[in-house]
């Protein structure tokens, strides 16, 4: 094993995301104190950037304007924004006239990949196995294995770091039900992250069942329905959720998603944190009021003739179980909560489009765990500078990278915030105010404080922020 021992990092990235990727585009170049420029390295297991590339579906949009890109919202003239990107690829002036302000899916992953390729210090190939403190030498421990193209060990590695980043992202999650449909390859059972792979399969299958509610749902189905005959679609749509419901996107709802709300989420007791997360789903697991309306445009279209498009779409439905029929088919078995009524569904193939969870983080920071405080539920404490709460002997930061939706909220996930949390990241870092952030982000106030009453407040003055146990 190789180590670097003479020459310690400000700042060890793990995972290369978009919330990793923006804190490494505005790291760069940024002086440390005495030390030239903050050191930094970043690694991933992957060989090269991509996001989420099985939802790259034609014509699907982001959910957040292109300024939400890797750094606008922090640094509006950084060599690596969007508009930076357009600049180099010389298509400012069509996107000029193209007045578009959500982009392409696919073109937000190409402008990634844009940042990924030019940017140093980005490590791909590279998997991070052990996280440990070395309280003799006041440094994390980060070993690592090179990986080959085939994703074979090559070799290992131990670098050293004063502080650590989290950035490994989330799993795509199968529920329990239809696991072992999945694993077996005879009838297509897919996660919406592998769907694009198995598009051509999937279209191919007789009837296909799409089971979720949220955005990805929503587009793999409008996808499928434009590419079937009308009359023939042979379609479902199942969702444990009330109705196909819109996304939050009203300007003042859009507050959540601010900075201001951050704080104000952080500041709340953990029950209540813990009660409100899964109560705001409408915020980030709605579908986008364009996807709907074409949605039901294209089913509306099809109704031109006379028929009825042969497309079943149900809310309220969850399944219960699941089996193979023969080897060609899936039985679902489907409960309606309001009704209480049970019933089957047989279909061809079954996209899942049933989000993802947080990638847990036991294995990875187990070297870390005597050290690290854990909130009633095991879970890490996380203080508003993003710096996961441990032992006073650990002297360097462990920062996280939506992994805390539990103490930070709906927003820890949205790409909105990255350039902002990143910001913030790098400003407790350095001690220092390399990224100037806006006392004030919202209209809204949220919450109420005695202390508020006690004196006149200036407009946008924060009040001190509470660490709950």
């Amino acid at each position: 094993m190789t180590a670097q021992l003479d020459a310690p990092h400000d700042l060890v990235g793990i995972g290369i995301g978009p919330f990793n990727l923006s804190l490494a585009a505005l790291a760069h170049g940024l002086p440390q104190q005495g030390t030239g420029e903050l050191a930094t390295a970043f690694y991933d297991q992957r060989r090269d950037f991509r996001w989420h590339p099985g939802l790259l579906i034609d014509g699907a949009t982001l959910q957040v304007p292109f300024l939400a890109d890797l750094v606008t919202l922090a640094d509006p003239a950084s060599p690596w924004s969007f508009l930076n990107y357009l600049r180099h690829k010389e298509r400012l002036f069509p996107f000029y006239f193209a007045e578009q302000f959500h982009i392409q899916r696919a073109e937000y992953d190409a402008y990634c990949r844009w940042v990924a390729g030019r940017l140093p210090g980005l490590h791909f190939g590279h998997q991070v196995d052990a996280v440990r403190w070395n309280p003799e030498r006041d440094l994390f421990e980060v070993d690592y294995t090179r990986l080959d193209p085939a994703g074979e060990a090559e070799a290992l590695g131990r670098t050293y770091t004063r502080n650590l980043a989290l950035g490994v992202g989330t799993a795509p999650h199968i529920p329990e039900p239809l696991r072992p449909l999945a694993e077996a390859p005879t009838v297509p059972v897919v996660h919406s992250a592998d769907y694009l792979d198995n598009r051509q399969r999937i279209l191919g299958a007789e009837h296909v069942t799409v089971i979720g509610s949220g955005q990805s749902g929503a587009e793999i189905f409008l996808d499928l329905l434009r590419a079937r005959p009308a009359g023939r679609e042979r379609l479902s749509w199942l969702a444990r959720t009330p109705s196909f419901a819109p996304m939050e996107y009203s300007k003042l709802g859009l507050e959540h998603f601010t900075p201001d709300y951050t704080r104000y989420f952080h500041s709340l007791p953990e029950p209540v944190r813990d009660r409100l997360v899964p109560a705001q789903w409408q915020l980030h697991k709605g579908i986008d009021a364009d996807t709907i309306a074409a949605i039901h445009e294209e089913l509306y279209r099809r109704t031109l003739d006379g028929g009825w498009p042969d497309a079943v779409l149900t809310p309220g439905v969850s399944v219960r179980t699941a089996g193979r029929v023969a080897t060609t088919k899936v039985e679902l078995h489907l409960e309606h909560v309001e009704q209480g009524t049970r019933s089957r569904l047989t279909t061809d193939a079954v996209v899942l489009a049933t989000g993802y969870r947080e990638r847990p983080l036991t294995r990875l920071l187990a070297g870390l765990d005597p050290y690290l405080r854990k909130d009633a539920s095991g879970r890490p404490r996380v203080d508003d500078r993003y710096r996961m709460i441990t032992d006073p002997a650990v002297t360097g930061s462990v920062y996280v990278q939506n992994g805390e939706r539990h103490t930070h909220g709906v927003g820890a996930p949205d790409l909105g915030l990255a350039a902002w949390r990143s910001a913030a990241i790098l400003n407790t870092l350095t001690g220092k105010q390399p990224y100037p952030q806006p006392v004030r982000t919202a209209f809204t106030t949220f919450g109420l404080d005695q202390r508020e009453h006690s004196r006149p407040r200036p407009v946008g003055e924060l009040l001190p922020l509470v660490e709950h146990p």
